[in-house]
């Protein structure tokens, strides 16, 4: 059985209060986490980097399960796409950091760097912040929406657990990869994951969690052991 579908899963209310002294001081507005985001604003690139080509990066993918489309970067902010910069989150090596305020990704690396990606994150009402871990990841993966979303939107029944969640394919909801955010080892229900919405990416649109361009997941996921630790701000 999926993890979508465990039977004990945190509320919401328990992921933005409960955790450790460091969830506690993200969450509660400190100086840390205004400073955090201060710093993580506009990241200069890196020597090159701001000439890749990404119309190679952001082609089409025929060696997936699902086959990937070309990206359509007409739909998205040239802000967005990936890149290398400077790592100016404050955090580690080996750290996932969103930064809600700007609609970044980070993976911080050795050496002063971070990855950086555009993301989508949740309507006002549904967004979150905290800290945790990545502790599973998925390659196309099912998506089991919970049941407080199916109460939202009754449509999504379909994908119950008790219908057997929505399969895996370029229609589903969690996209080509999916990464597991956890806090005290329990699931959190909060995910990164794939989009083909091209224009979703630098706004809030989606219901809670943190979606990345398709090409951008799969790279990240290719980065990001499991136990990884996520900060979101």
């Amino acid at each position: 059985m999926i993890i979508e579908e465990k039977s004990q899963l945190l509320s919401r209310r328990n992921f933005l209060i409960g955790g450790t002294s460091a969830a506690a001081l993200v969450l509660s507005g400190c100086t840390r986490s205004e400073r955090v985001v201060a710093r993580i604003g506009k990241g200069r690139t890196t020597s090159g980097k701001s000439s890749e080509n990404y119309a190679l990066i952001y082609g089409p993918k025929h060696d997936e399960q699902f086959p990937l489309p070309a990206v359509d970067l007409k739909k998205v902010k040239s802000k967005f796409y990936r890149r290398e910069v400077a790592n100016r989150t404050g955090y580690p090596a080996g750290t996932v950091v969103v930064d809600t305020k700007n609609f970044y990704l980070y993976w911080t690396q050795p050496g002063g760097t971070a990855m950086r990606y555009g993301v989508g994150l949740g309507r006002a009402g549904f967004s979150w912040n905290g800290t945790g871990k990545i502790r599973w990841k998925q390659k196309w993966p099912k998506w089991t929406p919970p049941a407080e979303m199916i109460e939202r939107d009754p449509s999504l029944e379909k994908w119950s657990a008790e219908n057997g969640g929505q399969p895996p394919g370029l229609d589903n909801a969690l996209g080509a990869r999916a990464l597991y955010i956890f806090q005290n080892g329990q699931d959190t229900l909060y995910r990164l994951h794939g989009t083909s919405q091209a224009s979703s990416i630098g706004s809030a649109v989606s219901s809670g969690c943190v979606r990345l361009l398709n090409q951008d997941v799969i790279d990240l996921y290719n980065r990001v052991p499991n136990g990884s630790p996520i900060v979101v701000v």
